[in-house]
């Protein structure tokens, strides 16, 4: 038999899921939204700075380093899949 931790609700816990090399959602940090390992910074965050004309030299350096280039552009890559593969909408586009 399986032993699976659950909640007072029975049901069971989400575990730390990893996104990719620079990425994670873990249920304990920042509510499980996608943040950079390592750090509280969220993804929603350095895509927002993308979307408002930041350079990546610009980002990496308002978080002084703890987002790096390889960091955005693996950002840039899941928010693509999300949009473009996961997105059932995306399919009658």
């Amino acid at each position: 038999m399986m032993n699976v931790r659950t909640t007072r609700n029975n049901v069971p816990n989400k575990q730390r899921k990893l996104l990719g090399r620079y990425i994670v959602a873990d249920p304990k940090i920042c509510h499980g939204k996608p943040t950079f390992i390592g750090t509280r910074i969220m993804v929603f965050q350095i895509l927002n700075q993308l979307k408002s004309g930041n350079s990546w030299d610009a980002i990496v350096a308002d978080w002084r380093g703890s987002v790096s280039k390889e960091a955005i552009a693996e950002a840039i890559m899941l928010a693509k899949q999300y949009v473009i593969d996961d997105n059932p909408t995306s399919k009658l586009v």
